[in-house]
């Protein structure tokens, strides 16, 4: 949790066999950002340009797909 709680995220991971060894190969991220519904083209601009500096990101990326998604929870939720 970040920003006072104003920006969560929960991660699934997908695990695969591999010669008898599990083995994570995806993980899919949904980001639920609180706040003001006007913010949503930088909110999404953002969401869309984090990879570059995750540092998680690109220490994964390689070897395990990473997608995600960004919704925007409305302030009075």
């Amino acid at each position: 949790m970040a920003s006072e709680g104003r920006l969560t995220a929960i991660a699934r991971g997908e695990v695969e066999v591999e010669d008898t060894v599990l083995v994570l190969r995806r993980i899919h991220v949904v980001f639920a950002l609180r706040g003001a519904a006007e913010r949503e083209p930088e909110a999404q601009r953002a969401h869309d340009h984090y990879k570059s500096r995750c540092p998680i990101y690109r220490s994964i990326h390689q070897a395990i797909e990473v997608t995600s998604d960004l919704e925007l929870v409305s302030e009075n939720a």
